[in-house]
């Protein structure tokens, strides 16, 4: 959990300040409409609100021992951060810089979708699958925010020149689709184990003898 939350906060320490001083002049971004910069700031902001309760969501000891907080950290994750950064997003679309932009919009939905979805069955007490399509929103999330960011600044870092169209582009689609198929593999590998232990427990007992 402690590099979770290292990072989450280097993120936000690296992102948030341009928009918490509400000044577009700090920005590198090109006003295109009046409200282009509320809207983005508000994305922002949102985006970091989605950060930290992502960190309280995955952390095992709140969830234990804390149920009612990991519950509330969940509706402010779904319906503070998740839905609205990516709603906001999504408005941004027409307007986004275009290497990568396909990228955005995939990840924005499947984002919104996997997030309510997941809200949904912890209302309908199926844990298991809430468990599932949350952490596929955790996956893309981070993956788009964190993963891209590092991509993006480590091609750019590289040598030799690379075109800013292949590093956008890497960077948008690497980022939350690598990050979703690792998680993936991790819930299908755990959960086949887990019915490993149980089928083997069973084959493993003794026959009760009769009478």
């Amino acid at each position: 959990m402690v590099p979770l939350a290292v990072a989450a906060a280097a993120y936000l320490f690296y992102q948030l300040p341009p928009y918490l001083a509400l000044d577009p002049s700090r920005t590198h971004i090109a006003s295109q409409f009046p409200l282009h910069y509320t809207i983005l700031a508000a994305h922002v902001l949102t985006g970091a609100v989605t950060m930290v309760t992502l960190v309280l969501q995955l952390w095992p000891w709140l969830r234990r021992k804390h149920p009612a907080v990991h519950r509330w950290s969940g509706l402010l994750y779904v319906f503070g951060g998740a839905l609205p950064s990516a709603l906001l997003a999504l408005a941004l679309f027409p307007f986004a810089f275009k290497p990568g932009s396909v990228a955005v919009l995939m990840s924005g939905i499947l984002w919104a979708v996997t997030s309510v979805v997941g809200w949904v069955r912890a209302r309908q007490g199926r844990y298991a699958e809430h468990r599932r399509w949350m952490l596929y929103s955790f996956a893309i999330v981070w993956g788009q925010t964190v993963w891209g960011f590092v991509i993006g600044m480590a091609l750019f870092s590289l040598p030799v020149a690379v075109d800013v169209t292949y590093v956008s582009e890497a960077a948008r689609w690497v980022g939350w689709v690598g990050n979703l198929l690792l998680v993936h593999w991790w819930i299908e590998r755990t959960a086949r184990r887990g019915q490993d232990r149980v089928f083997g427990g069973r084959r493993s007992r003794k026959p009760e003898p009769a009478g």
